[in-house]
């Protein structure tokens, strides 16, 4: 079921201060911020070859981020992304399993365009995952 790692998310107080940390420290490639008002969050993705690093910032009070943050108020890795080739066939297939999807079980449509699902942490040895389809 499982495809290529897509991303890896790491939670950031501050965009402005990440990205110059990646783009003069690591030599990174970043793109332009986005922000994603569906899932309270603004994006910067930096390409490394094999995958994607993604920075999250809180967008609103609300932006389940900001919880995150308040635990881990320097940052930290968020979740990993994982493609999958149908995504509502691995969402069927985890929840015949007892996996819990977060929200209300619907894809979304994620940064990159296409559908995405988060899956509960405490299912998959405390990892947030996120599903997006191929």
């Amino acid at each position: 079921m499982l495809g290529r790692l897509n991303h890896v998310a790491i939670a950031v107080p501050d965009m402005a201060a990440a990205s110059t940390i990646y783009r003069n420290m690591l030599g990174a490639r970043l793109t332009d911020p986005q922000a994603l008002p569906e899932h309270g969050v603004t994006v910067v993705f930096i390409d490394v070859g094999n995958t994607k690093i993604e920075l999250l910032e809180p967008l609103g009070a609300d932006s389940p981020i900001a919880a995150f943050l308040v635990k881990n108020p320097a940052g930290g890795m968020h979740h990993v992304c994982y493609e999958v080739p149908d995504i509502l066939a691995a969402r069927d297939r985890l929840k015949d399993q007892g996996a819990r999807i977060l929200g209300d079980g619907e894809p979304k449509i994620g940064a990159h365009g296409k559908p995405v699902l988060f899956l509960h942490p405490k299912d998959f040895n405390g990892t947030l995952i996120e599903l997006e389809q191929e």
